[in-house]
């Protein structure tokens, strides 16, 4: 292994393999010694325990976030942000719910949520409002990231078994929204539209101060 700071990265890289490959449930510390070519031993001068090997991990991923100019304007930094992270979730699906579940306290974490402050007071948020509307921010990004199945696919067949009354249920609002529905779908679209929406709640909240 390489001496000081690289041999934790190889620690993570590793893990971030194993998670890539097998899933999140198969990263555990002997399995990312076996990885390195070390014993379970070796690795704590490196990461501690589980928890900071978890730790690492999700900084590992926020690490391939953009973190854009911050003389850009602000809505196009939030949207580079959002993007990246929706790429980052493709590359490591099992990872995502990690960014849920760990508090945010890493250093590439805390980057994150700087360049996200910064966006906010940019675009006029109020000062006592910015922690708030941050989280509603990278909740929703990571939400999206997180059900990225949920939200890239239809299942009409299901649903016209239901408008049919096969389920023996009736759904009046299902039955008027039919045609959408059924209709062809984007989830790129979906995402960047929603992007829109999102900006426009934040030059809402901006406008109340």
């Amino acid at each position: 292994m390489p001496e000081g700071p690289g041999r934790r990265r190889q620690v993570l890289d590793a893990a971030l393999a194993i998670a890539d490959e097998k899933g999140l449930d198969a990263v555990t510390m002997r399995a990312v010694a076996a990885r390195v070519g070390v014993t379970a031993m070796a690795l704590y001068p490196h990461v501690r325990s589980k928890d900071d090997l978890l730790d690492g991990l999700v900084g590992r991923l926020l690490a391939e976030l953009s973190l854009p100019d911050t003389a850009r304007p602000w809505p196009d930094r939030l949207r580079e942000i959002a993007r990246s992270a929706l790429e980052a979730a493709g590359r490591h699906p099992a990872l995502m719910p990690l960014v849920f579940t760990r508090p945010a306290v890493t250093p590439e974490a805390v980057r994150v949520v700087e360049a996200i402050y910064q966006a906010l007071l940019d675009a006029g948020v109020p000062d006592a409002e910015v922690a708030r509307v941050e989280r509603m921010v990278s909740t929703f990004v990571l939400g999206y990231a997180i059900s990225g199945g949920r939200f890239a696919a239809r299942d009409p067949e299901q649903r016209r078994a239901l408008l049919a009354g096969e389920a023996g249920e009736d759904l009046p609002a299902h039955r008027r929204l039919a045609a959408e529905l059924q209709a062809p779908h984007s989830a790129k679209a979906e995402f960047e539209a929603a992007l829109d929406d999102l900006t426009g709640l934040i030059e809402t909240i901006a406008s109340r101060s």
